[in-house]
């Protein structure tokens, strides 16, 4: 797939709506009960970048993002405000935010993760857009250091250890991360006199499997 490696403007992805997407098949049987299944391990987000476009501005830099992305075409980074941290929202990324696997004395690589926990139940979610910078890894509760533990790779979200954690070791990591998406339409339209007065145009954002 065909990826920039570029963020969408954060200052105009602030304000915009949208979250995850599940998909549930629904079947009810004769007895009214029903049978529930999910073809997706994982959810795809949606956003709507139109609605924070405050200027004529801002709807200049939307187009040459959208022209130089050819569209639909090359997918691109985006800054989820309402989801961007492996820790609260309040917090700094630490490096025993989340656990992201168990040593075994061989395995050097490890996918970064974020878990949701809610009533004994959880979701693992791989990330696989870190933002550079802002991971901190660990081992046993001990910081690791970047270039001389550990390599980070940005565009893929995996972590490789020089040397393998030792067996049953814990492996943690804190991060900010980007949510991998491409524009939804091919077409945007705007009205400079409609916008004055306060309309916005729609700007469907969709999130892609990397």
């Amino acid at each position: 797939m065909e990826f920039h490696e570029v963020r969408f403007p954060a200052s105009l992805s602030f304000g915009s709506v949208g979250g995850p997407e599940r998909r549930t098949e629904i079947v009810t049987l004769a007895n009214g009960y029903e049978e529930r299944n999910s073809p997706w391990a994982h959810a795809l987000r949606r956003y709507d970048a139109g609605v924070a476009m405050r200027s004529l501005d801002d709807v200049e830099t939307l187009i040459a993002f959208f022209e130089a992305r050819q569209g639909q075409l090359y997918a691109f980074r985006w800054k989820d405000w309402s989801d961007f941290k492996s820790c609260a929202a309040s917090a700094e990324p630490g490096f025993e935010d989340q656990e992201i696997g168990v040593g075994d004395g061989v395995t050097t690589e490890f996918q970064l993760s974020k878990r949701y926990a809610s009533g004994g139940h959880a979701y693992l979610r791989p990330i696989k857009k870190p933002v550079a910078g802002t991971v901190r890894v660990g081992v046993q509760r001990l910081p690791l250091t970047e270039t001389v533990d550990y390599a980070l790779d940005v565009d893929t979200g995996v972590v490789r250890f020089f040397e393998a954690p030792e067996q049953d070791a814990i492996v943690y990591a804190g991060f900010e991360f980007d949510v991998p998406v491409r524009f939804d339409t091919d077409r945007i339209q705007v009205s400079v006199a409609s916008f004055k007065a306060g309309d916005v145009p729609s700007v469907p954002i969709v999130e892609v499997r990397v």
